[in-house]
């Protein structure tokens, strides 16, 4: 990696040919420059001032480019040098790589193989020794989770998530567990948590008033969907921008409790002071107190399920509209849901403009999954973007949120605060592996991790062994409760 390749970068993430406005806007409105000195020193400018904090984000956030890879002139390409069919081109093309790990085999559909590349330069560093210690790693896709965890009980999958309760509590009570062959892993983390819960989308008729999404935020009881549903693993957001992000956040901020008498008065303030032969609220024009959840997961099902149940203690109705996988963000960004059950990403720093500011309301292909905004919040917002002193900016994040709580456009939803896997026995990682910012502790959707796990083949042997004999070795779970928050 040299110089070239930070200067490529401009070139390259902010062309039209990528097909990647996000990279675009970012490339060309928070990077302002980057200078070669000499093969391997740049200069780097921002496009606005930043404070020390944002600015060390900034630069530590840049994504080199290989400029050679891309360097592929064709008469029919831009000015800009890159491809007019970069993404036809480039969408099956590994990238070299400066990691442990370069793609190697690509069997679409079924499995991607990752090898350990030779002689890695990374070794010389001291801060990644002992890791990424696997020479080769494969990732399956199984479809059907069921199925899925089939295949790692028989020993054709090394390692499988156990996040989701019904699987952790319910699904790994099999022998492969009682035996001893399979490790189960527990740890928390303080990751950062994004945006999220129940998203209102106020463009739709009805949710235009704030009464009803008031009503809504008080009958929607995400905190016995915790407790009932999640069997109290999960934790409630204290607000609807998220949690973990310091000073930004730290502004006492609590999530509305469930209150079907709170949330009755919201809606007869709304005017839907009657209720229906079938429970549900109306008001004189006949319209029933109905929305539908939008959602994209099936096991989700139970969780959405509770809160609509939960919902009719205040006469409101919540109507099941699962959209499968990706499809239910489309529909999202589309504008088409009323309400979306849904949680956004995040960083260390959080970002306010992309789900509030009135550039992305009523706008499809946008993060303003409510479509809300006030010239109040466009004002706070700009002043945060902009703001250099740290204080401030700190002041203005916690000022934003009241005005985001205040709207009631978001219900806080829940969080999951741990790193949940299991693996077989002869998968090895460290005493006290965690940190606070470990998201899975040995690899499993994710190439690369902290890869700080190992293989003890001595071990493999003997647990296949065992295993044919039928013996059965002590029981392990493994729970790391150092940063429980």
């Amino acid at each position: 990696m040299t110089a070239d390749d930070f200067v490529f970068m401009m070139q390259f993430y902010r062309s039209k040919d990528i097909v990647a406005p996000w990279y675009n806007d970012y490339y060309t409105n928070t990077i302002g420059a980057v200078e070669k000195i000499d093969a391997h020193t740049v200069a780097i400018s921002s496009a606005t001032e930043k404070n020390q904090e944002e600015l060390m984000y900034t630069l530590g956030s840049l994504v080199p480019r290989p400029a050679h890879f891309y360097a592929n002139p064709r008469k029919d390409e831009n000015q800009d040098g890159i491809a007019d069919d970069y993404v036809r081109r480039y969408n099956f093309k590994a990238e070299p790589t400066m990691g442990p790990y370069e793609l190697g085999r690509v069997q679409k559909g079924r499995r991607l193989t990752f090898n350990h590349v030779d002689d890695w330069w990374g070794y010389t560093n001291p801060y990644y020794q002992h890791r990424y210690n696997v020479e080769r790693i494969r990732i399956r896709v199984i479809r059907d989770n069921d199925i899925a965890m089939k295949h790692f009980e028989k020993g054709n999958l090394d390692v499988f998530d156990l996040v989701l309760p019904d699987i952790w509590h319910e699904k790994t009570q099999s022998d492969p567990y009682k035996k001893g062959y399979i490790t189960k892993f527990w740890g928390y983390n303080e990751v950062p948590v994004g945006a999220g819960g129940l998203w209102m989308n106020s463009a739709m008729p009805l949710l235009d008033d704030s009464h009803v999404r008031k009503g809504i935020l008080y009958a929607t009881d995400f905190d016995g969907m915790i407790e009932k549903i999640t069997r109290g693993d999960y934790s409630r957001k204290p607000h609807a921008m998220g949690f973990g992000h310091g000073e930004y956040d730290n502004d006492g901020a609590t999530p509305p409790a469930f209150d079907p008498e709170k949330a009755i008065s919201y809606f007869e303030q709304a005017g839907f002071d009657q209720v229906g032969p079938d429970g549900i609220r109306v008001n004189d024009k006949g319209e029933r107190l109905s929305f539908a959840i939008t959602y994209g997961y099936q096991q989700h099902t139970p969780r959405i399920a509770y809160l609509k149940e939960q919902a009719k203690q205040a006469g409101l109705e919540f109507t099941i509209n699962l959209v499968d996988g990706s499809s239910a963000f489309k529909y999202v960004l589309e504008k088409k849901h009323q309400l979306a059950f849904l949680n956004m990403g995040t960083s260390e720093i959080p970002a306010y403009w992309e789900h509030f500011h009135s550039d992305n309301a009523n706008k499809k292909q946008t993060n303003n999954h409510t479509n809300y905004s006030s010239p109040a919040l466009d004002t706070l917002i700009m002043a945060y973007k902009t703001e250099f002193d740290m204080a401030k900016k700190y002041q203005l994040s916690h000022q934003i949120r009241a005005k985001i709580s205040e709207a009631s456009v978001i219900v806080p939803g829940y969080m999951v605060p741990y790193v949940r896997q299991g693996f077989w026995r002869y998968v090895q990682i460290p005493d006290n592996a965690m940190t606070k910012r470990t998201e899975n502790m040995v690899t499993s959707g994710r190439v690369m991790g902290f890869g700080t796990f190992w293989i003890d083949e001595a071990m493999k042997d003997a647990t296949e062994a065992a295993m044919d004999d039928d013996k059965a070795f002590e029981p392990t779970t493994i729970i790391d409760d150092r940063y429980k928050l």
